[in-house]
This record gives C-alpha cells, structure tokens and sequence, in this order.
C-alpha cells in the first residue's frame, strides 16, 4: 500500500537516502527536508499522511516540540520518529509529543515501511524489544556511583569550602586570614572545623581527601575559588569603598 508521507532529517543526506528508497518501493514521497528544528511550517503546509522524523538526540530538550506543534495542527498525520537506541526518557519525550512509533536508525527498510503503515492506520509502531528495554531500565535504574566529593561539599558552609580550597592551596592560617579578610582566630576555627568535618586529622590529609575525591573541582562548579582561579566570598570591607574604618573592622 502506498503511503503519502514526508522525510525529515537533520542530516539533509540520509534524509534523501531515506526518501529515496521509499519511492523506489512505490510511496509518494512528497518532500524530504532538513533541519527537524524548521520542519513543522512544511509539515503542516503539505499535510502528509506520514512523517518519518529523524533524530541524533532524543533524549535532548525540545528536539520533539515540532512534532508537538504538528500534531496539535494537524492531528492527522501520523509522526514516526527515526533515531538511535533510546533511552526511556527519549521514547517517553517522543511518544508524550505525540508520535505515533519510534523506529531505530539502522532498521532494515522493510521495519521502517510496518511502522509507517501501522502508524497511518493508528497503531503504535514501535519495537517490541526498544519497549521491553524502555520498561526495564525504567523499572531497574543502573545504581549511580556515590558522588563523594559532592557529598563532602554539602556538609561544608561556603565559607569552610573557601577555606578548604585555600588550605589545598598551601595557605597557612596568616594567608587565609587575609586573603578573606577575617581575623587569624576565626580562620584557625574555620580550619579545625574543616578538618573535623572531614574526619582528618591534619591539612595535609584534607588536602588529599579534596584532591581525591574531587572536592576542589565541584567546589569551583559552584562558584567557591581563590586566587589560583578560586573566587572568595566578599568579605564585609569588600564593597567598592572599603578603606579606614571598614577595613579595620573586617
């Protein structure tokens, strides 16, 4: 049975590969176009029975809004999406934008003409196995490994992590004092209470701990950095007048 449909791609060549072999297998093939982001105006203006839309990314935000804005205009065509195996959140973003099948990217043409016909006929077209798969994943999530070094920041304040970056550093008590313009006592409390937060015993080791687990590097994704790339938290004195007074009283 012949089918009327559209081929778009963000690869404009296996686009019109792909519409290629369809016509030779006697579909009406009415264009075959790329990128997907700008597919939805000719979608809709040529109103296919089929769309094959293909994807490099379908688990990425937002790769599935024209077929949202095409289903919404025109809920007759049926939209078959093209892509690699999917994650579960990919066929769920796919099937929620509303696509009718999700067909693997190197299927067999045979495979990709069922889910067409399928799809025009208002079946689900789409792999038992990339379900089975799909459900699987989704029912049994891979365990993610125990991010230490985020687990560490979080029972440190700003302030410690600040410290502790500067400790990594090779700051002494005097340089940390300074260098966030606090005095020597309370930079010696900040120390200790790194140290005993960590369950080490002297900076050398929490300086290891750090490096180890990459401490220091989630602390500089979170903005906590020093003179070696590391911001510090503004102090009180810090404004764009902090002289005299001001000063002194840091």
């Amino acid at each position: 049975m012949s089918v009327r449909l559209m081929v778009v791609d963000d690869h404009r060549l296996l686009a019109e590969a792909l519409a290629s072999a369809l016509k030779l297998r006697g579909h009406r093939v009415l264009a075959a176009a790329a990128p997907t982001a700008g597919s939805a105006e000719l979608v809709v203006s040529r109103a296919p029975e089929v769309c094959l839309f293909g994807t490099a990314s379908p688990a990425a935000p937002g790769v599935f809004d024209p077929i949202a804005r095409i289903v919404q205009e025109r809920p007759q065509v049926a939209m078959v999406v093209l892509g690699p195996v999917p994650s579960p959140r990919g066929i769920a973003a796919a099937f929620a934008a509303g696509a009718a099948g999700y067909v693997r990217h190197d299927e067999r043409i045979e495979g990709v003409e069922r889910a067409m016909l399928k799809a025009r006929a208002g079946e689900s077209a789409i792999a038992p196995q990339l379900l089975r798969g799909a459900f699987a994943e989704l029912l049994n999530p891979a365990a993610q490994p125990d991010d230490e070094g985020r687990r560490l920041l979080r029972m440190l304040t700003p302030r410690e992590a600040e410290v502790l970056v500067r400790v990594a550093e090779g700051e002494d008590t005097r340089v940390i004092a300074a260098g966030m313009r606090i005095a020597p006592s309370t930079a010696r409390t900040h120390v200790q209470r790194v140290l005993m937060k960590l369950g080490v015993g002297s900076r050398l080791e929490a300086a290891a701990l750090a490096a180890r687990t990459g401490l220091l590097d989630r602390a500089a994704g979170d903005g906590v950095t020093t003179r070696n790339g590391y911001a510090p938290e503004p102090g009180p004195s810090s404004g764009p007048s902090a002289s005299g007074a001001g000063a002194a009283g840091a």
